[in-house]
């Protein structure tokens, strides 16, 4: 897993080449934002929250497909009942089993055990975190600002690799949020929420960290913009802008 300090309270770690965990350090520990995929994850998160002297004490989920969620099981297996664990409450609910809309769930799911102990809606507080509703990547999609500098993990709203790009259409040097994404449209009106915060950083669930990112990020909405102007608003699933994307 590749360890990338960001900031002295900030560590990007990157399993697989492509799918990214952060390290958020608060006054008792870490907050994981995310924990990549695979039991083997687990001993490299714990690892490095150790190396850079504390103990991971909370874990935060932007969504709940498996390349985020996939390593919850194992890292709460080592960690025990004393990590609390947060998700999106739509993506909680359909891990949980339930339906959530009328249709297939686009995206790559895996079976998780572990249930999260708080189901986001928005503008929870987790540690220095605001919770931020997102939906349209997945319904319960959740972004996270650190109001201490500006920081926003924006999951899978965004992707960083070449260029800050929209997860609502394609984009080849990374296709495979696009395929994922259950609701186009809404995912940019999600874009253009997470614009309007005026981050200092964007920190995507894939690439690079940006600095300074309102020209990529408004350049990125701008061709979203224009590429569902082309007629690519049409999801995996069958969910538009008024289709049933709201929880059953």
């Amino acid at each position: 897993m590749k360890t990338i300090r960001i900031t002295p309270d900030l560590i990007q770690l990157t399993r697989l080449g492509f799918v990214n965990a952060y390290l958020l350090r608060e006054p008792d520990g870490f907050t994981l934002i995310d924990t990549t995929l695979g039991g083997g994850a687990a001993r490299d998160l714990i690892g490095a929250a150790a190396a850079a002297g504390g103990e991971i004490r909370r874990i935060a989920l932007t969504h709940g497909h498996g390349d985020h969620a996939g390593g919850l099981d194992a890292i709460k297996q080592q960690l025990g009942d004393s990590v609390e664990v947060y998700l999106g409450e739509p993506d909680a609910r359909f891990l949980a089993g339930e339906k959530v809309i009328d249709g297939k769930m686009p995206g790559f799911w895996r079976a998780v055990r572990t249930v999260p102990g708080v189901r986001l809606t928005g503008g929870e507080r987790i540690g220095s975190l605001q919770a931020i509703p997102s939906p349209g990547h997945t319904l319960g999609h959740i972004a996270f600002l650190d109001t201490r500098d500006g920081s926003l993990f924006c999951g899978d709203v965004f992707t960083a690799y070449g260029r800050v790009s929209v997860t609502n259409h394609f984009y080849w040097r990374f296709p495979l949020a696009y395929g994922a994404t259950l609701d186009r449209p809404e995912d940019l009106r999600s874009a253009r929420k997470l614009r309007e915060l005026d981050p200092s950083r964007l920190l995507a669930g894939h690439g690079p960290a940006t600095t300074m990112p309102a020209p990529a990020m408004d350049a990125a909405i701008d061709r979203s913009e224009r590429a569902l102007g082309a007629g690519a608003g049409a999801s995996p699933g069958g969910f538009g802008s008024d289709a049933g994307a709201s929880p059953g």
